[in-house]
C-alpha cells in the first residue's frame, strides 16, 4: 500500500513539473494580422518555454482590442495604430508603449485591374482611380488598425468612399482574412497588410498591385494594461511577455519568421526612442 501511494505521489510530482497548466496564463488583446499571418503560432511556444507564461491571444480589430483592454478583459495590448495606442497610455489604461516590429500595407486587386493601378507608387492616386472607376473595393469596416489606416489614406486622397457603402465600396465588418476571402470571391480591390497577404492561400485572381509608398508603413506596439485601473491584471506575467518580445531573442525570433521564404515582419524595438 505504501509503495502504491509513493508511486501516485511521484506521478503527481512529474505532472506538476511538466504540465502546461503550471504555467501562468495571460490574455493578449491583439490585431487579427498577428494571428492570421501565423506569427503567434511561431513565437508563443518560445514565450512559454523561456518565460513560463502561456499567452492566450484574442485576435480582433485594433479598435475592439483597445476597448477590450480598457474594460480590463486583457493583460496586454498588442496592436498597430499609434495614435490610439498613445491615447490608451495617456488616459491611464496602459503602462508604457513599446514599438515591436513593422511591415507595410499593400493594395491587392483583380489581375485584369479595371482601375488601372498596377505598379503605382502613390497609394492616394491609386485609390482615386479606384473610386473614379467605381471598381469593387472591400473594406474591413471594423475600426481595426488596418481600417483606420485605410480611411486616413482615402481622406488624404480627397475621397470619402463611405457614402458608396453597399455599391462599389463593400464593408464587411470582419477581420483581415475573412475580408480577403470576400475580395477574392468578388474580384475586388483591397487594402491589406503584407504579412497577412503572404500567408493567405485563397487568392483566386487577386494580385499585388500597389506597394512602396512610405504612407503604407505599418508599425506595431505592445502595452501592459494598467493594474492601477484594473487590479486583477497579471502585471508580472504580462511584463515578462513584453520583455521577451523586445529582448534580443524575441526580436530575432520575429525577424526569423518566414512564409515561403519571405519575412513577414521586421523587428525594430529600440530602448532609446519611443519608436515610429
Amino acid at each position: 500500500m505504501g509503495l502504491r501511494w509513493m508511486l501516485v505521489g511521484l506521478s503527481l510530482l512529474l505532472v506538476l513539473c511538466v504540465s502546461p497548466a503550471a504555467a501562468e496564463t495571460i490574455t493578449v488583446a491583439s490585431t487579427t494580422s498577428t494571428e492570421n499571418s501565423g506569427l503567434f503560432a511561431w513565437i508563443l511556444p518560445m514565450v512559454l518555454e523561456k518565460t513560463g507564461v502561456e499567452v492566450r491571444p484574442v485576435a480582433v480589430g485594433t479598435g475592439q482590442a483597445i476597448r477590450m483592454a480598457r474594460r480590463g478583459d486583457a493583460d496586454v495590448l498588442f496592436v498597430h495604430d499609434r495614435a490610439s495606442e498613445e491615447a490608451f497610455v495617456a488616459e491611464g489604461y496602459g503602462v508604457k508603449r513599446h514599438p515591436v516590429m513593422y511591415n507595410d500595407y499593400i493594395v491587392v486587386g483583380p489581375k485584369d485591374d479595371p482601375a488601372g493601378i498596377r505598379g503605382m507608387k502613390d497609394v492616394g492616386a491609386a485609390l482615386k482611380q479606384i473610386a473614379t472607376a467605381q471598381a469593387p473595393f472591400t473594406s474591413r469596416g471594423d475600426d481595426s488598425g488596418t481600417h483606420k489606416a485605410e480611411l486616413r489614406l482615402w481622406k488624404g486622397a480627397g475621397v470619402d468612399p463611405r457614402p458608396a457603402s453597399g455599391s462599389w465600396y463593400k464593408e464587411t465588418g470582419q477581420g483581415q482574412g475573412a475580408t480577403l476571402n470576400v475580395a477574392s470571391g468578388m474580384d475586388a480591390y483591397m487594402f491589406v497588410d503584407r504579412g497577412t497577404w503572404i500567408s493567405f492561400k485563397n487568392r483566386g485572381d487577386l494580385e499585388l498591385l500597389v506597394e512602396g509608398d512610405p504612407l503604407l508603413f505599418n508599425q506595431y506596439g505592445v502595452i501592459l494594461v494598467s493594474s492601477e485601473k484594473h487590479p486583477h491584471v497579471k502585471a508580472r506575467a504580462g511584463q515578462a511577455f513584453i520583455d521577451w518580445l523586445i529582448s534580443g531573442e524575441g526580436q530575432q525570433a520575429i525577424g526569423a519568421f518566414r512564409v515561403e521564404g519571405q519575412p513577414l515582419f521586421t523587428p525594430n524595438y529600440s530602448p532609446a526612442t519611443p519608436g515610429p
